[in-house]
């Protein structure tokens, strides 16, 4: 399981009254189920961070870095939530570049952690396992935003 050997990040305080952080979370819509457990984990993760949250929806996981694109000038974090699950066909290969080199490319342009909360999957149980829902192995709605905001206090002191 990819949480194996994962860091303990405390996030309580990273965003206070004198610095408040500001982090968008955009989610795809397909798989209804695993995006509604990864949003859930997200939430969780923002809540326990004391931190404001904008959410926006796109189609899909392909739609993810324009929405991340044009929100981080905005934002001190953005967290992208989708799911792409293997099919018959190389479109998984093409969507999963897509999303990770795009949303890869927005972090580094704008100087904006992006959290990657995109599970690609071989089976929808995969999905299932890490999306934070009842019985699931792992929170990765969670841990996309833990890890963003763990990056975005971090850079705070070179804030572009």
């Amino acid at each position: 399981m990819s949480g194996h050997g994962a860091p303990v990040i405390d996030i309580s305080g990273v965003s206070t009254q004198e610095t408040p952080l500001k982090l968008a979370v955009i989610a795809a819509s397909w798989h209804t189920e695993i995006m509604d457990g990864l949003l859930d984990g997200a939430r969780r993760a923002a809540a326990e961070a004391g931190v404001e949250t904008t959410e926006v929806r796109v189609p899909g996981s392909f739609e993810l870095p324009v929405a991340a694109a044009r929100m981080a000038p905005h934002f001190d974090a953005v967290v992208a939530l989708g799911v792409v699950i293997r099919g018959g066909t190389p479109h998984f290969e093409y969507v999963c570049s897509a999303a990770t080199d795009g949303l890869t490319e927005v972090s580094v342009r704008t100087g904006v952690p992006v959290g990657f909360g995109v599970l690609t999957c071989d089976t929808e149980q995969q999905g299932l396992d890490r999306a934070g829902l009842p019985g699931s192995k792992e929170d990765k709605g969670h841990e996309a935003v833990t890890a963003a905001l763990a990056a975005a206090a971090a850079l705070r002191p070179w804030k572009m």
